[in-house]
């Protein structure tokens, strides 16, 4: 069976918009979470969220073609550009027919949905719907305007299965290396659904922390004064690259994309199982595929979005899968400062543990006071600072509405 390594990265998040700025505001523990600015938030409840910040698309197209693509498209061109750089990937050498994309969306081009029914519902005597509605909006257009872009011929697809979107298709790029059926998987996720009907919905569901008069402080992941998610957007895409491939081509290797697991709760259109079976099933699955035990993992960048049940039941599945190693492993949630990212979080969380490998600095939990009392006090959830340590194997976790779970493995190569 082939192996796969990782040999490029890009991001664009709401600690910056490449994977450096990213990687340094992470470990330093700054939060991107502030007033939102994209709209009048007077009738919602939740008034902040994580935005990226800077962007500006014109950097990477043309301003013809910005028009025609949903900022979820754009934020996932502006990775790719900067992934494949990273990867000094010579394509006029490649074969293009061996390259494919992956690209992954909880709820793809939202922002260009409310635009085109808003103007519909306002003009109905006279109805137009822009040419380039249908081509914004669908999900899987973030891919298909990569392949484009590079001239990419292998598979390319989106996977959309909420927030474990982008961990599932970081697993397929896997199952496709191994195969032998590519040579370079682009995979990640993309998501920019900060807009009214977004936070609106997530509002009438109670899933929104609402303290908007602290917003750097919201999002509290474990903490027992959490109250709900901090929205996130931005991409994340990794270049994940057949091993003698990227020998053969001199590439730089971050590390090994060793394993991954998946499975479902079964349980509850949005809330985990309250014993976290689905993710205790996906991590013992991704442990087993990677070829290594409980007591080897150094990290796990944890799901945890800082709601009042998921926390918990995340934590009651690694102590279960873990137990007798919970002292060997440390653990953060990078939430507390990117905000959930939805379809995005598992492509930039992978970025982290990937980071972490490479950099032996694990990424802090911020805006942790007092550990929830039910939540077991042998984990250790890296509170506060950054910690350097060696970092062999990292976990990252990715759970979604209707029950999926998704784990990950990166191993140092």
């Amino acid at each position: 069976m082939k192996r796969a390594v990782i040999t490029g990265l890009g991001a664009v998040t709401p600690l910056g918009n490449s994977v450096n700025e990213f990687w340094e505001n992470l470990i330093l523990g700054k939060s991107g979470a502030a007033a939102i600015s994209r709209f009048d938030t007077t009738s919602h409840k939740t008034k902040f969220a994580c935005e990226v910040k800077d962007f500006n698309p014109l950097n990477y197209v043309e301003k013809p073609e910005a028009r025609k693509m949903d900022l979820f498209t754009l934020y996932s061109i502006a990775a790719a550009d900067e992934c494949i750089k990273d990867s000094g990937l010579d394509l006029g050498t490649c074969d293009l027919n061996r390259i494919g994309v992956i690209m992954a969306t909880g709820i793809g081009g939202i922002n260009t949905l409310e635009d085109e029914l808003q103007y519909f519902f306002e003009n109905q005597k006279q109805p137009r719907f822009n040419p380039f509605f249908i081509t914004k909006m669908i999900s899987n257009i973030a891919a298909g305007q990569i392949t484009i872009r590079y001239g990419f011929h292998g598979v390319s697809y989106a996977i959309t299965s909420a927030c474990a979107a982008s961990n599932n298709a970081i697993a397929n790029a896997l199952d496709l290396i191994r195969l032998g059926r590519a040579n370079i998987i682009l995979a990640g996720g993309t998501e920019a659904s900060i807009t009214h009907t977004a936070i609106g919905g997530f509002n009438s569901m109670k899933a929104l922390s609402t303290l908007n008069e602290t917003p750097e402080t919201a999002s509290r992941p474990f903490d027992k004064t959490r109250d709900g998610f901090v929205a996130g957007e931005g991409a994340g895409v990794l270049m994940i690259e057949e091993l003698e491939h990227a020998l053969n081509r001199g590439a730089r290797i971050y590390c090994e994309l060793a394993g991954y697991g998946a499975a479902s709760d079964a349980y509850h259109v949005a809330a985990t199982h309250p014993e976290g079976l689905g993710a205790v099933q996906a991590m013992q699955e991704a442990l087993k595929d990677a070829g290594i035990t409980p007591g080897d993992v150094t990290y796990i960048n944890a799901h945890a979005t800082s709601t009042p049940v998921g926390d918990i039941s995340e934590c009651k599945a690694i102590e279960r899968v873990f137990k007798g190693s919970l002292d060997k492993i440390q653990i953060s949630a990078t939430k507390s400062m990117t905000g959930h990212l939805l379809g995005a979080a598992g492509a930039v969380e992978s970025i982290a543990c990937i980071k972490a490998i490479g950099q032996s600095i694990i990424p802090p939990t911020i805006n942790l006071r007092e550990v929830d009392p039910e939540i077991n006090p042998q984990l250790n959830f890296t509170p506060g600072k950054a910690l350097h340590r060696e970092v062999n194997i990292a976990l990252n976790n990715t759970f979604g509405f209707g029950g999926h779970t998704s784990t990950t493995v990166f191993r140092k190569y």
